[in-house]
């Protein structure tokens, strides 16, 4: 589903405007979005979470040289499903 599919459909369901629909949820985006840049987690109670994930330094390797790198610590916007949500994606979507 893409972010057209979205809107076509919340714009069906609810009668709105597309242009409207598709303004709300950019704009919905974009406030999660600074959010995490400024490092505030964003809690949707029945949907999930989105928070900022730290990753530890590590050693890596550049396999084309052979020669080991270090990846600094850094941080990355990460989502986790509210338990109600991974519930029912499990009770509802077959294995393939």
């Amino acid at each position: 589903m893409t972010k057209a599919d979205i809107v076509a459909n919340i714009s069906e369901k609810l009668g709105m405007e597309k242009g409207d629909v598709q303004a709300t949820i950019e704009t919905f985006m974009e406030e999660v979005k600074s959010s995490l840049e400024s490092g505030d987690n964003v809690y949707l109670r029945g949907f999930g979470s989105f928070v900022v994930k730290t990753r530890a330094e590590k050693t890596g390797r550049n396999i084309s040289k052979n020669t080991t790198i270090k990846i600094p610590a850094h941080n990355i916007p990460a989502f986790k499903p509210a338990k109600i949500f991974v519930e029912g994606v499990k009770s509802n979507v077959d294995v393939k």
